[in-house]
């Protein structure tokens, strides 16, 4: 009978435990088990709490791991996620859209985009095409409640506290058979040929492992101080390098609604996200430190929060934007942090260490030759990263704000990936249409191979198909900042007629409204969310 492989997983958090609960039900079961896995991290460590936002992509996740939705739901003082509200972004004067996680289609054909350039753009592009931007206005959630046996639905993730969240999979999954230690890394041990033998702690341990994970963050212990490996730096295209969170409990102020959305405003160096949870509320103003320092961030985001915020501390957070240029070297596999991390505009940080995690489950090294595993695992890992950043800077480009020097600044050329101006230039002669992401190759963008590359000789450009922002996703935040008013202008003439909701959205609203509750009443009648609008 062949041996389990031994997985060794250096650091927690979300990350971390996400590896672990994901990797031991993926690989498994009770009659056959493939990996024995070790979870060791340091007792001493501070845990970041923020990245409490996520995109549809971790239902994936917690499913194969096993967790029923509203036990979850309880254990994370979760709420429903319908969409994304951007308020400020275009010219700065109270302007918004909403990038909605799911929209409607026309079969067989869909014109619904070119039908709204048509028109005079009264209502916003996302409203007409997608049900959703309404039903967040009206705090109406995406499902019913489960003794209805209503089908009605619509796409969401959640949000949460990522520290519960952490704790949750760890009772999981040692309560499954992984073992968990608390204790230092005190040394590492390598082998005559580049792989890494063992780790040692502080109190005595040695881990021997096939495969190493490291989820130790920023400090990037075993793919970095072990190995070697280089980070490459992407604050030319995204400038913010810090976070100042402020978090107020619902006891002090409860707002009467909880939003079954985030909401990213722009300010003055950056953008202030606001993220409900059952219990309170959460603000983080996302900036430059080049353009705002500490003292003035802190002041800004309380001003913005107001008076409410009084008591609560605030936390900085530095970050770097960026990537390693190879996540899998060796024996070793970089998740969360240690691999790479992009500003949190559209709640992607969760995502990378959920697909960091897929792929390797993919991937997984069954017979020992782990290089050409590796060569196709760095390839999607390098992709879905520069899918991410072409999509977030994406949303600086097009602002037409210059009302200080931060907003002129992301708006200088410079601050332009050539993989973004090489999509506007050509959606300037036509409209995004599904075809232009079936290889994500656009004209004028440079055919050179990603940093992390694939096997020799591969130059493929650095964005293929299969990225996890596509057609909807773009013309929700191209047509959201107005992209395109010019060329209209010029195609179809100034005098268009009026926009509207598509009929079928529009019959989805209606439904809706009927049958769906309210997003504080689904949270009170299913997870036992307090009401705290009572005495």
């Amino acid at each position: 009978m062949i041996s389990p492989k031994r997985i060794v997983i250096v650091g927690g958090g979300s990350s971390g435990w996400m590896a672990a609960a994901y990797l031991d039900a993926a690989l498994n079961t009770p009659a056959l088990r493939v990996a024995d896995i070790t979870l060791v991290e340091s007792p001493d460590v501070p845990r970041i709490g923020v990245g409490e936002a996520t995109i549809p992509s971790v239902r994936h996740v917690l499913a194969v791991i096993g967790l029923d939705e509203v036990e979850f739901l309880k254990r994370v003082d979760g709420t429903f996620k319908h969409a994304i509200k951007y308020v400020d972004w275009i010219h700065g004067n109270g302007d918004s859209y909403y990038h909605a996680f799911g929209r409607r289609r026309l079969e067989p054909l869909d014109f619904s985009a070119t039908h709204w350039l048509k028109s005079d753009r009264s209502l916003p592009f996302s409203t007409t095409i997608s049900a959703q931007p309404t039903l967040c206005e009206e705090f109406i959630g995406p499902k019913g409640l489960p003794e209805d046996g209503t089908n009605l639905a619509f796409s969401y993730a959640y949000h949460m506290n990522a520290l519960k969240f952490a704790d949750y999979l760890c009772e999981v999954a040692t309560g499954r058979g992984v073992t968990h230690h608390l204790d230092h890394i005190s040394d590492v041990e390598m082998t005559e040929g580049g792989d890494i033998a063992a780790v040692k702690t502080r109190g005595g341990l040695r881990l021997e492992g096939d495969l190493f994970i490291d989820c130790t963050g920023f400090n990037a212990l075993l793919i970095e101080k072990q190995l070697g490996v280089d980070w490459v730096d992407c604050s030319q295209w995204l400038l913010s390098d810090r976070a100042v969170t402020i978090q107020v409990p619902y006891e002090k102020n409860y707002p009467v609604y909880v939003r079954p959305n985030t909401l990213a405003t722009a300010v003055s160096a950056g953008w202030i996200w606001e993220i409900p949870l059952q219990n309170r509320r959460a603000w983080g103003y996302v900036h430059s430190s080049q353009f705002v320092d500490k003292d003035a961030a802190e002041r800004e985001l309380r001003e913005f929060v107001g008076s409410i915020a009084d008591d609560s501390p605030a936390n900085f957070v530095p970050f770097r934007v960026g990537y390693r240029s190879k996540a899998w070297v060796k024996n070793c596999v970089a998740i969360g942090l240690s691999a790479g991390f992009v500003e949190p505009l559209e709640s992607t940080g969760l995502y990378l260490s959920d697909l960091a995690t897929v792929m390797l489950t993919e991937h997984f090294p069954h017979h020992g030759d782990m290089e050409p595993l590796a060569y196709r695992y760095n390839r999607i890992i390098a992709d879905r990263f520069h899918d991410i950043l072409d999509f977030i800077n994406l949303h600086y480009c097009l602002t037409q704000r210059e009302d200080n020097d931060y907003w002129r600044e992301v708006r200088r050329p410079e601050r332009m990936h050539e993989r973004v101006r090489a999509k506007l230039d050509f959606w300037r002669h036509k409209p995004p249409s599904m075809p232009d992401f079936e290889d994500g190759w656009f004209p004028g963008q440079a055919d050179t191979p990603l940093v992390s590359g694939g096997l020799p000789g591969d130059h493929r450009p650095p964005v293929e198909t299969g990225g996890v922002f596509g057609l909807s996703s773009y013309e929700a935040i191209l047509y959201g900042m107005d992209f395109l008013r010019d060329e209209c202008d010029r195609w179809y003439g100034k005098d268009r007629p009026a926009s509207k909701i598509l009929q079928p959205v529009a019959e989805r609203i209606q439904v809706a409204r009927e049958r769906l509750p309210k997003h504080d009443a689904w949270l009170q009648r299913v997870c036992g969310m307090p009401d705290y609008r009572k005495p």
